[in-house]
Parts: C-alpha cells; structure tokens; sequence
C-alpha cells in the first residue's frame, strides 16, 4: 500500500455502524459511527429496519471520508466485519419481507430447546459448530416455518444483514464462509451448505447466497452508491468476516492458543485453531476465519450492561456526586467496589440477567445474589457484580480451554479495559497475566488488515501485532486467584443447582412483560 492510500474497515454492529480509516501501519486517520435503534414489536423479539441500517453504513462511511479529508483515488479497499446471527427474508424482487431480526431475538427459543434436547441438535452442531440457540439463524427458520408459513414460502432469498448491504451494491448474493459458519446452516469439513440441515429446513440451496472465501473481493459497486459514498466504482470491497473473529485479528491474538477477551455490553472469549474443533458437551462455537484459521470460544450474554444496569437503577446517588466531581459515574462504582476484598465477603452473583449463551446455552437462567448478609453493603454488591461477570467470562475460558488446550496469551478488549481495577480483577481471576494492546475499534481494524491481506498488501496477519502497542500488562495475585477458585466452585454448583429453578421464575417472569 502506498504511504498516501488508506483503507477503510467498516464494522455494522449491533447497535451502531463504524467507518474506520487506517493508514498504512494501523493508525487511525478518521472515524464516524452512526447509531440506529433496535426494535422491540413483541416481548422477547429484536430487530432492526435493514434500510435504516443500509443508511448507517453509507453515512458512517461519508462521514469518515470527509473527517479524515479523503479523495476516492486513496481508498485502496473496504473491508466489512458485521454482527453475527441475523436473519432477513427478502422476496423474488429483493424486497426485505422483515426486518433484520438480530441476534439477542429470543422468539425462538422453544424450537431451540427442542432440537437442542434431541440427538439431531448435536449432530447438527458438531457439523456446523454453532450452537443450537435462539441466537442462530437455524433456530429462527424453524420458527418462521412454523409460525409464519405463509412468508416462509413466499422466500426468494435468507440473508444476513451483510448480503443486503451487498446486495444494493453489486446486485449480487453472496456470504462470506465466516458469516455463513454462524447460521448452524454451512458444514465446516465441506465449507459448503449442508443438505441434510437444508431438508430439514425445507429450503433449497437456491435460497441461500453463493458461498465464498472471506478474503473474495467484489468491485463495480452500482454508480448511484459509490458516488454518495466519494469512493471510486471499482474500488476493492473485500467481504471480510464477522466481528467477533475479525476482533481477534484487531487486537493481535492470531496464532493459535492465543486469546481475546473482549467485555463490551456483553463478552467473550476466542482463540484461533488451525483445524475446526467442537465441544462433546456443546459449551463453545466454531466460526470460520479463514480457509485455514477457525475461531473457537464462546460468547456471554452479560457484560458492561450489568454495570449500566447498576448504575441506572441503583446509582442516582453515585451519578449525582460524580457530577459533582466532574468524574464519570462508572469511576465512581469501582472506587466504592475496590474498598472491599476480592470475593466480596462472601457475596456471590451469578450474572444471568438476560440470560446466559456460552458456557450453559441458557435462555431461562436468571440473575441471584447469594449469601447476603447484614454486613453487606452497597459496595459488596457493586463488586459482586463485577466479579460476576469476570466469572461468566472465566466459565467460557475454561470451556475454551478444555477444547484447545492451554491459552498461552490472553489479550483483552472492549469497555471494560478502560478500568485498571476490573482489568485487574480479571487477571486475578483467570491466574494468568493479562495484555492490553492500545487498539481501539478491533473489528474494524479486523475487517481492514484482512482487506489489505486480500489485495496481497500483507503476507500474513500475523503482520497486525506489529502494529499494536501493548500499553498495560497485569500480573495475577496469587492471594486473590485462591480466593476466586474457591468462589468460583461454589459459581458453578450455585448455577447447576438453580437451572431447573430458572425456567420457573422466567415463565412466571413472562406474565409481566
């Protein structure tokens, strides 16, 4: 890549789209996001307007060219992460039939439960390597099928979010083997569409996008679009892959037995294998990366949102003082949190307030404050909460681990890295030294070193490490790794206990929603 040209990583996420543009060696030249709302038409459903998102991703990229004072000729490619799990169905003239319903949409979970339960579920995620939850596109053509025949077979095309965007652009259908990897529909011996899942589904292969690699580089993008976009019409866009393994990439963890933690609004833990793997017990994903690299790990549902949770419902004290101090409330909660000892004298959270994914694929599991006492106070449960989540992240590390083998590295990311203390407390908990590389927006730059390693820019992306400056490192207290151990048994026990308990008070839950 020339010194003057750049590349442009575009990350469509959950609750916003990214433009990010990135000179030669990985610094940032200029960024703009765009946020759009999520969608709530019945309790328990998310989903999203594609063309509010289509209109995100266009103006994120706008306003990055112009922040960053970019001509078209500069623009050496576009590379594109986006969320895992969505599903849309559009009709014989490409209209979308629905929104893009996302992957926090629980409707549905009883079809999940069901296969789940059954020696097919297992099959089908030991072919696929998603789990059988309401999260995967799988779950969500059962419930389509059975609870919406009438646009179910009126389907020309199931797509994710990506393929649309795509789609407007190039009038093409395709899917990159990372996204596809995500559906519980594509086998990762054949990298292709498994049959037997499609006759299961009663759809055709024909309904679904061509298949192709994640470095496959589309160009000739419809004169309308590139021209709103200040980019030229055969400007690369590489297809790129989904976030979660493109953050892996963005923060360095690309060898194998290397691991990214990342604990935004929710978390998870991921490390590349050079073959594909699954769990015997279904506790872990495996997501494609490339034709040779596979991302495994697990994804939690609770992360940073507890800490919002806290701080909205229960923190107006705390907001008001820290606006008073001219200091962020969220400073404030870990300074209370840090006046007490590691496990919280004895108060223990599991951290299961909108359910749990990875490791107990639970949908009913419920959050519970256990051994509450007088002496607890509100500090006790602020760090109860955060130990909670940090114990969450360790169950996904250790589900992890008993796939791969030991981690070697564990590099983090998201929110929760600006806090020194909580970094600090995870590291307690996992036992093992911890690394903050100085990267900001992993899925993005993700999306633009495979971009640059599509177009041959760079031999391997191993070469992002070289970018990245490692600005903190924290080593474990050994006094608070024995503590969190002991607690940490009683976690998961507490856990296997309640889970016939959970699905009750979920049901009961419902009545008021």
């Amino acid at each position: 890549m020339n010194s003057n040209q750049v590349v442009i990583g575009v990350d469509i996420g959950t609750t916003s789209t990214k433009a990010v543009i990135f000179e030669e060696d990985g610094r940032i030249r200029a960024m703009h996001a765009v946020e759009y709302p999520m969608l709530h038409p019945q309790p328990g459903w998310a989903e999203q307007d594609p063309h509010v998102l289509f209109s995100a991703v266009m103006q994120s990229i706008q306003g990055a060219i112009y922040k960053g004072g970019v001509s078209s000729e500069q623009v050496k490619a576009v590379g594109l992460s986006v969320a895992m799990h969505s599903l849309m169905l559009v009709d014989d003239h490409h209209r979308p039939l629905t929104n893009c319903i996302i992957w926090t949409d629980n409707r549905s979970n009883k079809q999940a439960e069901q296969l789940r339960a059954s020696e097919k579920g297992m099959d089908i995620y030991k072919k696929t390597g998603t789990p059988i939850h309401p999260m995967s596109p799988l779950a969500k053509l059962m419930w389509f099928k059975e609870h919406m025949p009438h646009v179910f077979e009126r389907t020309h095309k199931f797509i994710s979010i990506k393929e649309y965007v795509l789609y407007q652009w190039f009038q093409q259908y395709v899917v990159d083997y990372s996204i596809a990897s995500a559906t519980g529909l594509f086998s990762l011996q054949t990298f292709d569409w498994d049959e037997e899942i499609l006759q299961f589904l009663h759809i055709d292969r024909q309904q679904l996008s061509q298949l192709v690699p994640t470095t496959y580089t589309l160009q000739g993008m419809d004169k309308k679009w590139a021209e709103q976009l200040g980019i030229s019409r055969n400007t690369p866009v590489v297809i790129g892959a989904s976030d979660g393994v493109l953050a892996n990439v963005g923060v360095g963890a690309v060898l194998p037995h290397e691991a990214a933690i990342t604990i935004g609004t929710s978390g998870a833990v991921r490390t590349i294998s050079s073959v594909p793997k699954t769990d015997e017990r279904g506790r872990t994903f495996c997501y494609v990366l490339t034709e040779n690299e596979w991302v495994v790990g697990g994804p939690t549902n609770n992360g940073g949102i507890l800490l919002r949770w806290l701080r909205d419902e229960f923190g107006a004290q705390e907001k008001e003082v820290a606006k008073r101090l001219g200091i962020d409330p969220y400073d404030l909660l870990t300074q209370y949190a840090a006046r007490v000892p590691a496990g919280a004298e004895g108060l223990l959270f599991l951290p299961f307030l909108s359910g749990e994914r990875a490791p107990y694929w639970d949908a009913h599991a419920r959050g519970t404050f256990f051994g509450i006492s007088l002496q607890h106070k509100r500090e006790h449960f602020i760090r109860a909460v955060m130990e909670g989540v940090c114990m969450s992240v360790f169950s996904v590390a250790l589900a992890v681990r008993d796939v791969i083998g030991p981690l070697s590295e564990i590099r983090v990311s998201g929110g929760f890295a600006k806090s020194p203390f909580w970094r600090q407390m995870l590291c307690d908990m996992m036992g093992k030294e911890l690394l903050v590389p100085e990267t900001h927006e992993a899925s993005a730059l993700g999306a633009a070193a495979l971009a640059l390693y599509a177009q041959g820019d760079i031999s391997s992306l191993q070469e992002v490490k070289s970018w990245l400056r490692i600005s903190s490192r924290h080593e474990p207290n050994e006094q608070h790794t024995a503590t969190y151990a002991e607690l940490f048994d009683l976690y998961t026990r507490l856990y296997m206990k309640l889970k016939d308990e959970f699905p009750i008070i979920s049901s009961f839950q419902r009545k008021y929603v």
